[in-house]
């Protein structure tokens, strides 16, 4: 005969068995539905009975981030990353993104460094975990700079950003970064030269192309990336955080694995924004959504060393294997320039 749980009892009130799991439960239903308040009640609720549930505080710290509490979030994870909760790299990559919401890119250098300094970064992720400490150095310098001038370089044009002939894609980026608080309207005939320039860094494109969204130019662009052209108007697409295709391959994610694997769906759903990202606002080929699931899963397994099939999982997405296949191909591509380095 099964044990019968005890009732257990904090604070004077009385939690019944199983209550950490109907808790969590309704938490992770809430994120998934995008009630973020709701998850939040609930999934603190749910850590009060169970410090150290990795899936209650991952979905925590989920809701914090998409609620806009950045703070929260912050904290959480850097506790659980001190305790060792959860997947350590998966948890970094969350806390860095953290971290750049709240522009604390001195922290993120300093996280980094002490991870290279443990010589345990996984070979496959040490390119990215390099990137991104060198943007984050960067950005904290010219953070720094910034508060230590308030006058204007005299011998800047305040009408040039001179992107196309600045030799690096470091000293581009920090030309953009200027762009940030500006009226970006006088740039936007350099701005379009360097959107068709096949030499343009897809990457530094997406982010020019956001800040003409932002700033609602509403004009046709010419854009070229991975060698294909096509004419967009920024205030008619959709915003880089809300691309439909991406939309629903992460909404077929989370049916399949924000329950039952918090951990790899962060993860794969880290790599579809990175993706994304990069090949906005291009449609990318197949058009079937659970291909990309598919693969999606399919690299994201392998990354963390999980063995994965692709006839299974053409099997569980109803897609063929030969669609699978492409998705694969085309991320692995576009992953090589995920980043520049800067």
């Amino acid at each position: 005969m099964k044990k019968r749980e005890k009732v257990r009892k904090i604070d004077n009130v009385i939690f019944f068995p199983g209550m950490e799991k109907r808790l969590t439960d309704k938490g992770l239903e809430s994120l998934h539905n995008k009630k973020y308040a709701d998850a939040i009640e609930l999934l603190e609720e749910a850590k009060e009975l169970d410090q150290d549930n990795d899936d209650v505080l991952i979905g925590l710290v989920l809701a914090y981030f998409e609620a806009g509490n950045f703070q929260k979030a912050k904290v959480l994870a850097k506790e659980m990353l001190h305790k060792g909760i959860g997947d350590y790299f998966q948890l970094v990559d969350l806390f860095v993104t953290v971290l750049i919401q709240l522009h604390e890119y001195q922290e993120i250098v300093s996280t980094i460094e002490a991870l290279l300094e443990e010589k345990e970064i996984p070979p496959e992720r040490l390119e990215h975990f390099l990137t991104l400490l060198q943007f984050s150095r960067k950005m904290a310098e010219n953070k720094s700079l910034d508060l230590r001038s308030e006058e204007p370089e005299e011998d800047i044009d305040p009408a040039s950003l001179n992107l196309l002939s600045l030799t690096s894609l470091n000293e581009q980026m920090l030309s953009i970064s200027r762009l940030s608080d500006k009226n970006i309207r006088p740039y936007v005939p350099e701005i379009e030269d360097y959107l068709k320039a096949e030499i343009g860094h897809p990457f530094l494109k997406t982010i020019l192309l956001t800040l003409l969204k932002e700033q609602e130019v509403d004009k046709d662009i010419k854009m070229v990336k991975f060698s294909e052209e096509i004419t967009i108007n920024p205030t008619g697409i959709p915003d880089v955080r809300h691309q439909p295709k991406m939309t629903s391959i992460k909404e077929l994610l989370e049916n399949r694995l924000e329950s039952s694997n918090p951990v790899l769906f962060a993860s794969i759903s880290e790599m579809v924004e990175r993706i994304f990202f990069i090949s906005y606002p291009f449609e990318l080929e197949p058009e079937n959504p659970a291909a990309w699931a598919a693969g999606f899963q399919y690299l994201a397994q392998e990354y963390m060393g999980i063995n994965s099939e692709i006839n299974e999982l053409s099997k569980d997405y109803d897609v063929s294997p030969v669609e699978i296949t492409l998705t694969i191909q085309v991320i692995e591509e576009i992953e090589k320039i995920s980043y520049p380095n800067l």
